[in-house]
């Protein structure tokens, strides 16, 4: 089978809106048996995504440039974390709160703009996609195919788990769109005396002889110094700090996403008893209306049968009317 042409076709209907996607796939399938049985067989399984795969299939495909700015995000968070930089850490820790949030929006808007609104429950389910997309980079792959079918989430620790999270298994169909960051990168500082030193002495093994011994090169480049244990634990608790900032964050937003639920299904609740106060009362009428359509059915049937012995009795008068004044001449 062709794996590009079913990536293709998958492209194509998972950039659909979400309610043309199974009659879209139908078609797909039929539009592809000219190539064999196991691409229209293929075509045939792709799975409908759910309303936040999709919502965040549609920023892939219409705001792709949100989604690499997330994903530049955690290239950052990740390479901070690596050095051990706490400062950093903090900063992109409040980076990542703005942009999530800017994120979901984005996603709420373009949702909206392709015919789905989505609900609270959905938008946090789009919310823990992107940031799983922000601190894994398998996820950031799957979530910028565009060929999501459900939503991830990732805990900071484990590997985000991928399986049967995008459409077209065992490929790994590149970004749509894939800009680079867009922010300017800092001014360069000017190097310090041990940088200039450390410089130099690049320079000179540089253009020391091919067959000079390279035991002279090693010694000669410095070893980076090993962060203390104190920087360690500085950056940990940094770490901590910002885990704590996040886990208060979300347990906030969970707590209003909570209340604006169940004030959601309060009003759906006097809502359904209204429509069944409704329902019984439109019932009560329509029985006493079926009724009255009885009794009337049946005073019609009589008022037809005595209009007609009238008119029965009224042709028997006047013919008598008539055998009389015959009878008198």
């Amino acid at each position: 089978m062709d794996d590009k042409a079913l990536t293709a076709i998958a492209l194509d209907l998972y950039a659909l809106p979400f309610d043309e996607f199974m009659a879209a796939r139908t078609a797909a399938a039929k539009a592809a048996t000219g190539s064999g049985k196991e691409l229209p067989a293929a075509v045939k399984a792709l799975p409908k995504p759910s309303v936040a795969a999709w919502a965040v299939n549609m920023m892939a495909v219409h705001e792709s440039a949100v989604l690499a700015q997330l994903a530049d995000l955690g290239q950052r968070m990740r390479a901070a974390q690596s050095s051990l930089d706490a400062r950093a850490l903090r900063e992109l820790a409040r980076e990542r709160r703005a942009l999530l949030s800017d994120a979901v929006d984005t996603a709420r808007s373009v949702a909206e703009r392709h015919g789905r609104a989505i609900s609270a429950t959905i938008a946090s389910d789009v919310e823990r996609t992107l940031g799983a997309l922000i601190t894994d980079e398998g996820a950031a792959a799957a979530v910028q195919s565009g060929l999501l079918v459900q939503t991830l989430s990732a805990d900071g620790v484990e590997t985000v788990d991928l399986d049967g999270a995008v459409a077209v298994p065992g490929t790994a169909p590149a970004p749509r769109v894939a800009p680079p960051h867009t922010s300017s990168p800092p001014a360069a500082a000017a190097p310090t005396q041990e940088e200039q030193k450390e410089r130099t002495t690049a320079e000179r093994t540089a253009r020391q002889p091919a067959d000079q011994p390279r035991l002279r090169a090693v010694r000669e480049t410095p070893r980076p110094a090993s962060p203390s244990a104190l920087e360690k634990a500085k950056t940990v608790l940094a770490g901590a700090k910002a885990a704590e900032e996040e886990a208060a964050r979300l347990a906030t937003e969970r707590r209003d996403q909570l209340a604006e639920t169940e004030e959601e299904v309060a009003g759906l609740t006097r809502e359904t008893r209204e429509l069944r106060e409704r329902l019984k009362a439109a019932e009560e009428r329509l029985d006493s209306a079926r009724k009255w359509l009885s009794t009337a059915v049946a005073e019609a049937k009589q008022a037809a049968r005595a209009a007609e012995k009238a008119q029965r009795s009224a042709v028997l008068a006047q013919e008598r009317v008539l055998r009389l004044g015959n009878t008198r001449d």
